[in-house]
């Protein structure tokens, strides 16, 4: 079922009795999420992402804007009657109840035609247990249960009424690193066999990268950049989206542009045209202040590189090692280090006292000074 959001506005009153300014949650969203597919909305926490959601759900109504499943408007429809299914990040099992009685649960809701016996509810619930692999632990309670068994619980109460569109709102948040990794692998291949339009609200970029063949990244309600997951991470179109994805972090400079030059401190680290893409339209570079956003993958150690690092440590992480070093330019400089993510058959010698560098183009980004967009050189 394709999701389209027209225009979608979310504004809450204040709550503050001093400052009376209205809360922009969810600021003008148009967006097609297509049939079939894992969307992942990303961003930091109070962006706007359960928020959105919630509308798309039903258990928030929006101040404007349009929601159409399919060609279908719901936006004023009650949750009940949207065909969705949703996951919380808390589980919200009820603890009174076995693990099949939770499942079946959202079943016995059904009327009229759709009204179900009793003996079709167990095999709906047997069947949605066997997809989230827990069929053995059907007599159990939640409190006799590990904290991803009650999710995969959580999950298949969701899909039990098959629903057109499944909605998880930070559904790993709960759980430990390895049950984190164990879970989205699960809900990848449930949503695969399933083939159920699946939105999926996270703030880990690395979880949403992993399992999404989209991303929307947000900030304050708006979303900055739409797009698979690699090609966001390759090409983000501001500074923001660059410094959100990607871990480590993406190495950000003070730079600027001169006479066909990018320079980072007093030294020129690579060449640049005099014509650059901004927002669109061509503009041009000689002269202009930036951001250089260098991945950490986007080093290579280099004794005649031109970008000079005060060498403080190196870390080593099995097939790779991390350089950690300083900049006067980087941003923060002084506390925010330099992270180079070289192979580890290079030999650095700790005892020196700084690395050089040459960098990878492709890995190198640069954002204009004052409005932190990206500039794209042709």
């Amino acid at each position: 079922m394709e999701v389209r959001l027209t225009d979608l506005t979310k504004i809450f009153p204040s709550r503050d009795k001093k400052d009376k300014s209205e809360v922009v949650a969810v600021d003008n969203f148009n967006i097609t999420i297509p049939d079939g597919k894992l969307v992942g909305l990303l961003g930091p926490s109070g962006c706007g992402k359960s928020t959105a959601l919630n509308l798309i759900c039903g258990l928030e109504t929006p101040t404007k804007g349009q929601i159409f499943f399919g060609d279908t408007e719901v936006t004023n429809l009650p949750p009940e009657q949207r065909g969705v299914g949703m996951v919380f990040q808390n589980y919200a099992l009820f603890p009174h109840m076995t693990v099949e009685k939770n499942i079946m649960f959202p079943l016995e809701n059904f009327k009229g035609d759709k009204k179900l016996t009793k003996e079709e509810m167990k095999a709906k619930a047997l069947e949605a247990a066997s997809l989230v692999q827990i069929e053995n632990l059907m007599s159990r309670k939640p409190k006799e249960m590990s904290g991803g068994q009650q999710q995969r619980v959580a999950i298949a109460r969701a899909l039990v009424k098959r629903p057109k569109i499944l909605l998880l709102d930070e559904p790993l948040s709960n759980l430990d690193a390895r049950l984190r990794l164990q879970t989205r692998e699960e809900i990848r291949r449930i949503q695969r066999e399933t083939g159920i339009t699946t939105i999926f609200v996270t703030h880990d970029q690395e979880e949403a990268m992993s399992i999404s063949d989209l991303i929307v990244v947000m900030k304050s309600g708006v979303i900055h950049q739409v797009g698979k997951p690699q090609e966001v991470y390759d090409s983000p179109v501001n500074l923001f989206v660059a410094k959100f994805l990607g871990t480590p972090a993406i190495n950000v400079f003070k730079g600027r542009i001169d006479k066909g030059g990018l320079y980072i401190g007093n030294e020129k680290v690579l060449d640049i045209p005099d014509t650059a893409v901004m927002n669109g339209e061509n503009v041009q570079t000689d002269g202009r202040d930036v951001y250089v956003g260098i991945r950490p993958e986007g080093f290579i150690l280099d004794e005649a590189g031109p970008l000079t690092c005060k060498l403080d440590r190196v870390e080593v992480m099995g097939r790779d090692i991390s350089v950690v070093s300083f900049h006067d330019a980087a941003t923060d400089a002084g506390t925010v280090c330099v992270r180079s993510i070289i192979s580890a058959e290079n030999d650095i010698d700790e005892n020196e006292d700084t690395v050089k560098f040459s960098l990878k183009p492709a890995k190198t980004h640069i954002f204009d000074a004052e409005t932190e967009h990206v500039l794209r050189f042709i």
